[in-house]
């Protein structure tokens, strides 16, 4: 085999393996969309759609990420540049495990403008089983439920 094939299977070789690994790492891993929830927002006439979703993984067993993103708003803010508002609401994500009883929520104030929000996500401590989500704000919203199941640690 000449220098150059050989040099290509092995660099083909090893970038195979990389993604064998590198897929197998996150097989266990789960991403749950939760229902967007529609909202006004405070610091002018600002309303938008606040995503959130829940990551979980057997690497960090018993335990989620809540994320929350606020999508683009509409609306007229107070300022400089009113048809560029930047707003905020508290979002709340109440969960409860089924399984066990546990219970906790998160709060966070999600600001957003004409491009959205930043991601804001945090590590609850749920356990594992199956987990009941309701997302609210502090303003006018039409709240979003949703479930998803996290994982027990190996063993369990």
């Amino acid at each position: 085999m000449p220098q150059t094939a050989r040099s290509v299977a092995i660099l083909l070789g090893s970038l195979g393996a990389v993604a064998a690994i590198a897929s197998s790492a996150v097989a266990g891993a789960q991403t749950v969309q939760f229902p967007q929830t529609p909202s006004l927002f405070f610091g002018g006439l600002c309303g938008g759609n606040i995503r959130t979703w829940a990551d979980t993984s057997p690497d960090y067993a018993g335990r989620a990420v809540f994320n929350v993103q606020a999508q683009p708003i509409q609306g007229v803010g107070s300022g400089s540049y009113p048809l560029a508002p930047l707003c905020n609401v508290d979002t709340t994500i109440a969960w409860r495990n089924l399984n066990t009883g546990a219970a906790g929520q998160w709060r966070v104030n999600v600001v957003s403008g004409i491009y959205g929000s930043i991601l804001y996500a945090v590590y609850q401590n749920t356990g594992p089983g199956r987990i009941d989500v309701t997302v609210t704000t502090n303003n006018l919203s039409v709240p979003s439920h949703a479930t998803f199941d996290v994982p027990a640690p190996p063993g369990h």
